[in-house]
C-alpha cells in the first residue's frame, strides 16, 4: 500500500465489532468461520504483555482487549508490562504467565531474539503464542496481529514529511527500542523510499531514544546543533513523536524544522495546532487491543483463520497471510487537526 498527499483523507480500518456468545451448546460460526467455537460456560485466558505499561498507545490497546473479552463473553483479558521498555522486566511478566497456565499468551516483544525462546518455552506447555503489535518473527508464534503494513507506515511517514519539506532535505529519525522489529522494519521502508522516490531528501542519522520522550527531545535538539541545516524530524514510536515536535517548539523552529511521527492523537493535538507536528501516522489503537483479544480467543478455541475474516458487519474483510501467520489490521492513517478528536487516547 502507498500512501499519498491525499493522506489526511485516508480513512483507517476502524474498528472491530463484538460476537456475541448465543449462551447455548452449539458452536458460533461466521461467514469467514471465524466464530470462537467456545461452548457455553467456557472462558479462555488470553493474557497480553506489551513492551511498556502505563504509556497511552499501550493503554489503548488495553481499553480495546477489555471491550473485546466483555462483548465476546467466553474472554478473560489479562494484561501487564513493564514500567520500562526492558526486556528482562518483560521476560518476568512472560514467565509469570506461562506459570499461570494461560489459555494463549500475546507479547509485543522489546526483543524478539530473547523473547522466542520464552514463546517456546510456552508452546511447550500447552499455550497458544501469538504476538501484536510487534513480532518475534523467528520464534513459534502462531499468528501476528499487525496493525497496518510495514510499507504503509513507512511510505507514510515519508510522504507525510516530504509534502511538508517539499520534498527534499535532510532529515533525521528519532527511534525507540534499538532492537523493535516493527520500528527497523519502518526504518528500513524509510530509507529505500527517500531514496527511490525523493533523491533530493537524505536521512542524516537514525537515533534511539528508548521509549522516553524527554530523551527523544534531548536527542532531536542535539541532531538539529548538529545539522544545522537540517529541515525534519520523524519520531518513530508514540514517546518519540511528541519528543521531536517539542524540541522543534523550544528551539523556536516551527516552520523551518518539520516533523512527522507514529504518536497517538491526543499527545499530539497540542503540536498539530501550533504546526510543531505536521502529521502523526498511525491506527485505531483500540481496535488493535480489539483485534488481540478476538485472536487470542480464536487460538484457544482451535478455530483456524481464513483468508478474509468476517468478524462483523464493521470489519467484514480481516485478511490473514497463511504463509507469514499474519492478521492486518488495516491501512494506516494521517492524524490531523481534521480527525484529530475523532480520538479519546
Amino acid at each position: 500500500m502507498r500512501l499519498n498527499g491525499t493522506l489526511a483523507r485516508g480513512v483507517a480500518v476502524a474498528a472491530v465489532a463484538a460476537l456475541a456468545l448465543t449462551g447455548c451448546t452449539k458452536k458460533n460460526e461466521t461467514d469467514g468461520g471465524t466464530g470462537t467455537g467456545a461452548t457455553a460456560g467456557e472462558t479462555y485466558k488470553v493474557a497480553f504483555v506489551p513492551k511498556l505499561q502505563g504509556v497511552p498507545y499501550f493503554e489503548a490497546m488495553n481499553t480495546g482487549g477489555q471491550k473485546a473479552a466483555k462483548e465476546l463473553g467466553n474472554v478473560e483479558w489479562l494484561y501487564q508490562g513493564p514500567t520500562q521498555a526492558d526486556a528482562a522486566a518483560q521476560a518476568d511478566i512472560v514467565r509469570s504467565y506461562i506459570q499461570q497456565k494461560v489459555d494463549t499468551l500475546i507479547v509485543a516483544p522489546n526483543d524478539p531474539d530473547s523473547m522466542a525462546p520464552l514463546l517456546q518455552q510456552a508452546k511447550d506447555a500447552g499455550i497458544h503464542v501469538a504476538t501484536s503489535d510487534t513480532d518475534a518473527p523467528n520464534s513459534v508464534r502462531e499468528v501476528f496481529v499487525n496493525q497496518a503494513s510495514a510499507e504503509g507506515i513507512g511510505q507514510g511517514l515519508t510522504d507525510a514529511l516530504m509534502t511538508a519539506m517539499g520534498g527534499k532535505g535532510k532529515y533525521a529519525i528519532v527511534s525507540c527500542g534499538q532492537t523493535a522489529e516493527n520500528l527497523n522494519a519502518w526504518i528500513k521502508v524509510q530509507q529505500a523510499y527517500t531514496k527511490e522516490k525523493y533523491p533530493e531528501a537524505q536521512i542524516v542519522d537514525v537515533v534511539y531514544a528508548g521509549e522516553d520522550q524527554a530523551k527523544a527531545t534531548q536527542m532531536a535538539t542535539d541532531l538539529m546543533n548538529a545539522h544545522p541545516d537540517l529541515t525534519g524530524l520523524v519520531g518513530e514510536c508514540t514517546s518519540s513523536a511528541p519528543g521531536v515536535a517539542q524540541a522543534v517548539r523550544d528551539a523556536g523552529k516551527v516552520g523551518k524544522v518539520f516533523t512527522v511521527g507514529l504518536g497517538t492523537p491526543q499527545s499530539m493535538k497540542p503540536y498539530l495546532a501550533d504546526k510543531s507536528s505536521s502529521a502523526s501516522i498511525l491506527w485505531d489503537v483500540e481496535n488493535l487491543g480489539y483485534l488481540t483479544a478476538w485472536a487470542g480467543a480464536q487460538l484457544a478455541a482451535g478455530k483456524p483463520f481464513a483468508a478474509t475474516n468476517n468478524v462483523s458487519s464493521a470489519l467484514p474483510a480481516v485478511a490473514y497471510d497463511e504463509s507469514t501467520k499474519t492478521m492486518l489490521l488495516g491501512p494506516a492513517l494521517a492524524i490531523t487537526t481534521e480527525n484529530v478528536d475523532k480520538f479519546s487516547y
